[in-house]
């Protein structure tokens, strides 16, 4: 289905200010819906006048749909639905007074227009199915004069409201509670969830006629309290955005929309939701990201403790094959400890391995030992990968880039400077890694196959068997060049 954006692109003549001003109504139109137990449809005029455009489609959740199809995207030609016509024509709300029948189901229809800046941009239509509609209640009442005094603001350019959009996660929804104030910030009708929301914060008895923001200053401890400015402006009613309340044990969103259907504020549509459940997971997500971040600190500090110990047993031992041998390990243990040192950094369990790739390139040149200073440098990107990809990726990259140092330059004096290029590629799933130097070369013998080395076998095995993917070494341009091809998420 077409966005809102490509119609009005490919149909209309909206400016930027006006669809941000539709999607911001948009934003908010669930709430309209959910009030007018309806089914809304906006309109776009064609801007050669030739009919308008469906640029949105809206379905109720309080009440059955009158719109059985999805009609996002068609096309109704001027003349074809007189309402929309009149409604562009005057500017004003258009009801009909007898119901359209469409599949059997007697629907009526309202058009609201659109305006913003003095000018009609989009018309609503309101479809209502009339076979769901029952003497109302109380509560139905409440919500269809909500309802009205909307559409007016709608059609008087009122509303939507700049700031806070309700079409975020946590959110209150009109069915999560409902409450309507009077322009004094006084309790006209809670219903039976916002009341409910309200008696977990410690409420005895009604809300009705009561003053919400003196309710709520005796409700909610004073160290809990939101500051005294937004507690008057959100639940007085007289701020359009949404705020949070509670003790130590309830939470609540309260979002505040003030009515204004004849331009004065006469009162105000509170909706309440109770989140102590959402906040209480929140925290145990918060507080696991904490302990995981802190594991992985401890277990960099464990290995840099290892590390330090082979370094120093190194450091005592006279036989030069043991040494390098020592050394060696020290590489690969302190290539583990970067990625671990950067997850407890990182918020999710994944890391942005250009920084451990940068980090293992500078390791290997610090303690390399050749004559010929070696310059590491990465072109392209390995992106994010998991914690699980990115440890055996990380002791991939350190013995491929000692063996390149190492082999390619070592007693190699007369040199000025070595290059050693890291180059990655994400490509459809796949990561392309491929490291390449101008050193020495490769032996005429060299065999990957029948190679002994210990740090060829580790790569070979981390990257076949542990990443599952494919190894190739052979020469390059100039040295040597290893390919690594390697599935990523």
């Amino acid at each position: 289905m077409p966005s809102l954006h490509e119609l009005v692109r490919a149909h209309t003549d909206l400016v930027e200010d006006d669809i941000a001003w539709l999607q911001l109504l948009m934003a908010d139109w669930q709430i309209l819906a959910d009030l007018s137990f309806a089914d809304l449809v906006m309109w776009l005029p064609d801007r050669e006048g030739k009919g308008y455009w469906a640029g949105g489609q809206m379905r109720p959740t309080t009440g059955p749909t009158a719109l059985v199809d999805d009609v996002l995207g068609t096309f109704i030609p001027t003349g074809r639905r007189r309402m929309l016509d009149e409604a562009l024509g005057t500017g004003r709300l258009v009801r009909e007074g007898d119901p359209e029948w469409r599949d059997d189901v007697p629907v009526r229809v309202e058009v609201i227009p659109v305006r913003r800046a003095g000018r009609v941009i989009a018309l609503i239509a309101r479809n209502t199915n009339l076979l769901g509609v029952r003497t109302p209640s109380r509560l139905e009442l409440s919500y269809l004069q909500t309802a009205a005094d909307l559409t007016q603001m709608i059609a008087a350019g009122h509303f939507p409201l700049p700031g806070q959009r309700s079409d975020h996660a946590d959110s209150p929804r009109v069915g999560d509670g409902f409450v309507r104030l009077d322009p004094t910030g006084r309790v006209v009708y809670a219903s039976p969830n916002g009341l409910s929301a309200y008696r977990r914060l410690g409420l005895q008895g009604d809300l009705t006629g009561l003053v919400l923001t003196d309710l709520t200053r005796d409700l909610v401890p004073a160290r809990k309290r939101i500051d005294e400015e937004t507690l008057s402006a959100v639940l007085g009613g007289r701020d359009g955005r949404a705020t949070e309340v509670g003790t130590d044990e309830v939470t609540l969103i309260v979002r505040s929309i003030p009515l204004r259907p004849q331009g004065d504020r006469s009162g105000a549509l509170l909706l309440v939701r109770d989140v102590t459940e959402l906040r209480s997971r929140d925290r145990e997500l918060v507080t696991k990201d904490v302990t995981i971040r802190e594991i992985h600190h401890r277990v960099k500090n464990n290995l840099q403790t290892v590390a330090a110990l082979l370094r120093l047993q190194a450091r005592r031992t006279q036989a030069e094959d043991a040494k390098a041998a020592l050394e060696e390990a020290v590489r690969r243990v302190g290539s583990i400890a970067i990625v671990h040192e950067t997850l407890s950094h990182a918020v999710e369990e994944t890391v942005d391995f250009d920084e451990i790739a940068d980090r293992l390139g500078a390791m290997v040149v610090d303690v390399s030992g050749v004559e010929v200073p070696v310059r590491v440098v990465r072109e392209g990107s390995f992106g994010k990968l998991a914690s699980e990809a990115a440890t055996p990726l990380a002791m991939v990259l350190t013995e491929l880039l000692q063996n390149a140092v190492e082999h390619g330059y070592a007693g190699e004096s007369g040199r000025s400077e070595g290059r050693v290029v890291v180059t990655a590629r994400r490509i459809v799933g796949r990561l392309h890694v491929v490291v390449e130097d101008d050193g020495r070369g490769l032996p005429d013998s060299f065999d990957l196959d029948a190679s002994t080395q210990l740090g060829l076998s580790i790569v070979r095995t981390l990257v076949e068997s542990e990443l599952g993917g494919v190894l190739e070494i052979g020469p390059g341009s100039r040295g040597a060049r290893v390919k690594a091809d390697l599935p990523v998420e």
